[in-house]
């Protein structure tokens, strides 16, 4: 299959699920299809969770769910060593993270210790455990919910550990009729419990070679870091984007590019999810927050003052 067919199927499969989110699915994909990981923050009870689960489910590969309480430790996602005593040796038990899709829910409820434990998996693809490094699989991708950090028993993630997400964006709540139709649908059964894979890894692997080979012009990439270098000198940000978002921005445009049967990048996809891919990753100063600042709008403004590639 083309790289848009298998984009095609597995977002027609979330959709079985998941009503009336296309845009937050097309995001989605492209982050997994470029090789980020993605960050959901919402409030409970919009789908976040059932989001992930039904991209899992509708792959035909390893998939892990951990649930991130406050007593949560790094071993209990990366893996610990067991004495044996019958050959007196350690052997090492692997934790969840080696997966190929690792769902970490309500991340913000474990320490900051452990949040850190997912930092190297995510930005290198590999563990350190005993001295030891554990390559993960070829296909990773780590799609982390949390609920909106003015809520109790939270924890603000680390400015490095949201860097390593490649998006974060919300869901919201879907209109009035789609909330009747999940009404209807969820009557006896959820939908997600007869869901099945309609790709298996290979093809999502392909699709993965498929979107770099999508061609990004000089001028789209002098775009992209134009847009990211302006929120490093913005009055109101203390820390801008990294070159870190830049990478981000190329490959997730190339990933969109191509679920649109296009073989190149055009500034559309660019601004499309540049807000998603920015603006997490920016540290506004003190009386920016004070004023009602919000790093979307700072995003966004930037869109509207540079120049655009014609």
């Amino acid at each position: 299959m083309r790289g848009q067919e298998i984009y095609q199927a597995v977002s027609a499969n979330i959709n079985q699920v998941i009503k009336g989110q296309a845009q937050a699915i097309r995001m989605l994909l492209a982050a997994f299809i470029s090789g980020g990981h993605v960050l959901l923050e919402d409030v409970p009870g919009t789908g976040k969770t059932t989001l992930a689960k039904a991209l899992a489910l509708s792959i035909d590969a390893d998939y892990h769910r951990v649930q991130f309480t406050p007593d949560l430790l790094p071993t209990d996602i990366l893996g610990v060593s067991v004495f044996d005593q019958r050959d007196h040796n350690f052997h090492f038990h692997e934790g969840p993270v080696f997966t190929n899709i690792l769902l970490a829910d309500e991340i913000n409820r474990a320490s900051p210790r452990t949040q850190s434990a997912l930092l190297e998996a995510m930005a290198e693809a590999q563990v350190s455990v005993d001295g030891v490094l554990r390559p993960l699989d070829e296909l990773f991708f780590v799609i982390a919910t949390q609920n909106p950090i003015e809520f109790h028993g939270t924890y603000p993630l680390p400015e490095a550990q949201m860097d390593r997400f490649a998006m974060r964006f919300e869901l919201g709540y879907v209109d009035k009729e789609q909330e009747v139709a999940i009404l209807s649908e969820q009557n006896k059964t959820h939908p997600i419990n007869t869901l099945s894979a309609c790709v298996n890894k290979d093809d999502v692997i392909t699709m993965m070679n498929l979107a770099t080979d999508v061609r990004i012009s000089e001028e789209l990439k002098d775009y992209i870091v134009s847009i990211n270098r302006a929120t490093r000198v913005h009055e109101d940000i203390l820390n801008g984007a990294s070159p870190r978002a830049s990478l981000a921005l190329m490959k997730a445009a190339q990933a969109l590019a191509m679920f649109d049967d296009m073989r190149f990048v055009t500034p559309d996809h660019i601004q499309e999810i540049a807000v998603a891919v920015i603006a997490h990753r920016l540290m506004l100063n003190s009386q920016a927050r004070f004023s009602g600042r919000t790093a979307k709008d700072i995003v966004e403004e930037v869109l509207k003052a540079i120049t655009v590639p014609g």
